[in-house]
């Protein structure tokens, strides 16, 4: 088969938000990759935050989504042809439960390539011999094993919509080199502590504060700490939007976030990004940014994110300011 199929299945167990966002990087190589090509992305034993919230994010890079497919879920499904009305060209797996590998390869296709069981089952095998520890990286062999080159995921645009774009720009007008602080996190120990996302801030001459909802009881402290900050989220009723953050990254001359959702939406709009670790793993849930410095409270001596001092922070933003 040419590395162009027309038709591509993607298969994943659910997406919740958090995985969507990591799972981005994924979607903007298979495009970039088979810029021509029907993809379908099947959610088979759930939802999919691709068919809702993240949905204008993959608008250009999934042609379709299905979900709650009932796929993958007992070995009963070996004794019956999944989407018996499909076919494919190529089918990516992206998990490696032996089960639901055999039960997808039973569906309609050309080639498969899946890591299940060292690569067993799989029609080619990616070029690297040992398993990579990043999630991503994982999902990236895919689609370097299926088509014989390296991936560039960035040649894929994630395509906004207009009226989001203009947004952006109306509350991060052009000009300032802005540098986005991203205090939050979904489990607070992964948060780096507020007085010093505030001190940072403090040596930024155009400092921006990403704010989620769960934050919004740091913006009184925040804005009187910082009076030169904008804090866009605060200032549209769309809020941490998906959408809008992506086209806000985009605005950005550097940033600094913790293990958290929005480091990886800030990772897809192309953002040079410091990443905060502690109590998590840096080598397997750090976001997959062009230019991307990690920080982690280990280098320091500790493993609580309290270990990470201001003037190493700084002065990464420095170099990807300078670079």
């Amino acid at each position: 088969m040419s590395d162009q199929p027309g038709s591509i299945l993607v298969y994943v167990g659910l997406d919740r938000f958090g995985d969507g966002l990591m799972k981005l990087p994924f979607a903007r190589a298979a495009r970039s990759t088979w810029p021509e090509a029907r993809i379908t992305w099947l959610a088979g034993k759930g939802e999919t935050v691709y068919a809702g919230r993240l949905r204008d994010l993959v608008a250009g890079l999934i042609d379709e989504v299905i979900e709650k497919a009932g796929i993958g879920l007992a070995a009963t499904e070996l004794l019956h042809r999944p989407l018996p009305d499909r076919s494919f060209d190529l089918i990516l797996d992206t998990q490696r439960r032996a089960m639901t590998s055999l039960v997808l390869k039973r569906i309609r296709h050309r080639r498969f390539v899946s890591g299940t069981a060292g690569w067993l089952l799989s029609d080619a095998r990616p070029p690297r011999r040992e398993k990579p520890p990043a999630m991503i990286r994982q999902m990236l062999d895919l689609i370097e094993a299926a088509s014989g080159h390296p991936v560039e995921p960035r040649r894929a645009r994630v395509e906004l919509p207009d009226a989001i774009e203009r947004q952006a720009a109306a509350l991060l007008p052009g000009g300032p080199r802005y540098v986005a602080i991203v205090p939050g996190a979904g489990d607070r120990r992964k948060c780096w502590p507020l007085e010093r996302f505030t001190a940072l801030g403090g040596r930024l001459e155009s400092p921006v504060v990403l704010l989620g909802p769960d934050e919004t009881e740091w913006h009184a402290g925040l804005a009187g700490a910082l009076p030169q900050a904008l804090f866009p989220f605060q200032a549209t009723a769309l809020g941490a939007d998906p959408a809008l953050s992506l086209a806000v990254a985009r605005r950005l001359k550097a940033a600094v976030a913790n293990d958290a959702g929005m480091g990886h939406l800030l990772a897809a709009g192309d953002c040079p990004l410091v990443s905060l670790f502690g109590p998590t793993p840096a080598a397997k849930f750090a976001p997959f940014a062009e230019r991307l410095t990690v920080i982690e409270a280990q280098s320091f001596g500790g493993d609580e994110m309290a270990a990470i001092p201001v003037d190493a922070v700084a002065e990464a933003v420095d170099r990807h300011l300078r670079g």
